[in-house]
């Protein structure tokens, strides 16, 4: 029975076949993009949650619309630009509306996140967190290659070795591609989230979902390019209004919420001095030249072109 060929797309490691691109063990492997994690990360995390997640709708003079939102700390003119819907004749912002403001950035060592240690980075390559191992397939099989197709044995003998390309057997030359970013740095970011309008009503719409969303506890998780964070709500809701001036000025309710993000940055940024990720091959295999190399020793017949080879 002739015997069956099997492609070699694989590589032989402690008696188990990886392969390439398909899955080990059953479990299937896939690429994964990582993103840097900065403060813009966070910010972009934190407003994708209230403006995807809570999603937040009140009753106005127009219907049931979306509460707009936005940045307190934008200039007013780009604000102007950007959507004209949002202020009156007069300049003023229409209610109801949603504003965020970033408050503070504590970087507080006693709360150290996942990583409580500190590691320097690996030379000036940086990279310092281990993220992710695979096989360089194409050097792993050329050393795979070159040990099959290696003579071996008395050189009298009949069959002194394999000397066949791609011999099934077990490799223990394995090349790895070790994947490397910088340490993480966690660091506490307080929100502070004010929500606007002229009757009661309206706020009770716009509080309820901040109330409810996370059940009987306070914490949640927000994301934005493959990076999560935690979050948490505050006790205490406060509310001010300014009925009691009972003056000419517009009826307005304000209710301020105070939210904490547990963040963390992986890089300084644009400021970085080392590569955003870092990736080392690790040897397998060492060679010592020989002493008339190391001492750069002429051949007998160097005339003849010969030389002492490493």
């Amino acid at each position: 029975m002739p015997r069956k060929h099997k492609a070699q797309d694989y590589t032989i490691v402690n008696g188990k076949e990886e392969k390439d691109a398909v899955s080990i063990e059953g479990v299937k492997l896939r690429e994964i993009a990582f993103m840097p994690s900065t403060l813009e990360t966070i910010d972009r995390a934190f407003t994708k949650w209230l403006d995807e997640t809570l999603n937040i709708f009140s009753s106005g003079h127009n219907g049931f619309e979306k509460v707009p939102i936005i940045w307190a700390g934008s200039e007013r003119s780009f604000q102007v630009k950007n959507d004209k819907n949002l202020r009156d004749d007069r300049g003023q912002l229409k209610l109801p509306i949603i504003t965020i403001e970033r408050t503070s950035i504590e970087k507080d060592p006693s709360k150290p996140g996942t990583v409580p240690a500190h590691a320097y980075p690996n030379g000036a390559r940086g990279g310092t967190l281990t993220t992710a191992r695979r096989i360089q397939q194409d050097k792993t099989n050329n050393f795979a290659t070159a040990d099959s197709a290696r003579r071996r044995g008395n050189i009298d003998a009949r069959n002194v070795g394999r000397t066949q390309l791609n011999f099934p057997r077990k490799n223990k030359k394995i090349v790895y591609e070790t994947i490397t970013i910088p340490l993480p740095v966690y660091i506490n970011i307080k929100y502070s989230i004010v929500l606007k309008a002229e009757y009661r009503q309206q706020i009770n719409e716009m509080l309820t979902p901040f109330l409810v969303e996370t059940g009987q506890i306070t914490q949640f998780m927000i994301n934005y390019d493959g990076h999560t964070f935690e979050a948490f709500l505050p006790n205490d809701f406060g509310s001010e209004t300014n009925f009691a001036d009972m003056g000419e000025e517009e009826r307005l309710i304000e209710n301020k919420i105070e939210v904490r993000v547990l963040g963390y940055l992986i890089g300084a940024g644009k400021n970085e001095k080392h590569p955003k990720v870092s990736i080392r091959e690790n040897a397998v295999q060492i060679r010592l030249p020989r002493e008339r190399t190391i001492a750069e020793d002429d051949h007998p017949e160097k005339s003849k072109g010969r030389f002492y080879r490493e």
